[in-house]
């Protein structure tokens, strides 16, 4: 039987104490299956939509195995190893650690690029309960001998997706190869590819499986919306969302994303010079610009945060409540993970997607693969009705059926909650 609170879940003290202080009462459906496992000692391949809480659903059941089970740490070793696809992922999977584990002594440290080895060097050598690692610079220590995974008893590889779309499945591999035998492996993704499945089964052992929404589905409370317009007029109308964003009687942040670092600079620099507080995000930033524009983004002070997909899965802030794809991906995956920024731990949120010409086949992707029709809005003053009805008789073509009572959707911009189908 599926708990329906988190007191009825067998945690060690301490949790239940900070779950208590953080007013956690009910836990989301990835945490209630998940958990429970996970105490048995088995394996997990979960399946989960972004912002639903998978990193409580295997934290909490790793530090109450350290609270119970504290044993000493060798040199450059670590109990816990969590993979993540990015830097800004990691830092995310660590702050949880450090908040749920606040009444339990374990020790921590982060391994990531784009800042020097030497303090995360320095942090190894006595060791570490939990290590959270990205995979470039793991590797790096490991060849410099500054890290043995060779202690390993929880193996955690979250963002699996995200990890093989940027070409990390090789150095994945080469990490799995240097584990013991004898491991709890937790494999984590919001996509089940047939790509996936098969890393799966070389990772995992007689495995439990917890999906909980379909692949590629969209969040519910996400209102989302596609604008048809020209790529010169995309411009004017993001400024008016933005615009409408500051002046609304709640204020939430935004999040704007670029398909390029090079569109993510401009577009941040050209929205500033209009009056618009904005900064950029991308790879090309130092760890410390990226960590300086996320804090400043977090408290409000930079309302609106342009990205490229780099960002997708590392911002995890309660208070975005507008995406805007000034650039529609073009994987389609990518926009479930975009859009999945906004409208978290229960919250709403809206997400607008631009669509020029050159981009109909992108949406066409996108459709296919969130297997819904994306409400048109065409209640701004750039409107295309002729790429609409492109789309639409494309669409219809192609045997997905339009959304009823979409072709006259001009509602000056009155919004509706979709949810999955």
């Amino acid at each position: 039987m599926t708990p329906t609170a988190f007191e009825a879940l067998p945690l060690a003290a301490p949790l239940h104490r900070v779950l208590r202080e953080l007013d956690y009462h009910t836990p989301s459906p990835i945490q209630a299956q998940a958990i429970p496992l996970l105490l048995q000692r088995r394996d997990l391949m979960g399946c989960a939509q972004t912002g639903t809480g998978k990193t409580a659903g295997f934290a909490l059941p790793i530090l109450h195995v350290l609270h119970g089970n504290p044993r000493p740490v060798k040199a450059r070793g670590c109990r816990t190893l969590v993979l993540t696809p990015t830097r800004e992922l990691a830092a995310q999977v660590g702050k949880s650690f450090a908040t749920y584990g606040k009444y339990v002594n374990f020790r921590q440290t982060l391994i990531y690029g784009g800042v020097g080895q030497v303090p995360q060097v320095r942090a190894m050598r006595s060791g570490v309960d939990v290590l959270v690692a990205t995979p470039g610079r793991l590797l790096d220590l490991i060849d410099q001998r500054h890290i043995d995974l060779s202690q390993v008893e929880f193996f955690v590889l979250d963002e699996v997706d995200r990890m093989l779309d940027m070409g990390f499945v090789r150095d994945v591999r080469k990490i799995v190869a240097l584990l013991p035998a004898r491991r709890q492996s937790l494999f984590f993704s919001a996509t089940l590819a047939p790509d996936i499945v098969e890393l799966a089964k070389t990772i995992l052992r007689d495995p439990a499986h917890v999906s909980i929404a379909p692949e590629f589905t969209t969040a519910e409370k996400i209102d989302q919306q596609i604008c048809f317009v020209t790529r010169e007029s995309k411009r004017p109308l993001l400024e008016q969302l933005l615009r409408a964003q500051a002046e609304a009687a709640v204020q939430k942040l935004s999040i704007v994303f670029s398909r390029t670092k090079h569109g993510a600079n401009k577009l941040a620099k050209s929205l500033c010079a209009s009056g618009i507080q904005a900064d950029a995000i991308h790879g090309n930033k130092s760890q410390a610009q990226r960590e300086k524009a996320l804090d400043r983004f977090k408290r409000g002070l930079t309302p609106v945060l342009v990205a490229t997909d780099v960002a997708a899965r590392g911002v995890d802030v309660r208070e975005i409540g507008l995406v805007v794809n000034f650039d529609l991906p073009n994987e389609p995956e990518s926009y479930v993970h975009r859009i999945g920024r906004t409208a978290r731990a229960g919250a709403e949120g809206r997400a607008v997607s631009f669509c020029s010409e050159d981009e109909l086949e992108y949406l066409r992707e996108i459709e296919k693969v969130i297997k819904m029709a994306i409400p048109r809005w065409d209640g701004h003053d750039w409107h295309v009705e002729s790429l609409a009805d492109r789309h639409s008789r494309g669409r219809v073509g192609a045997g997905t059926a339009a959304t009823p009572g979409n072709r006259n959707s001009r509602n000056n911009g009155r919004r509706r909650s979709y949810g999955r189908r």
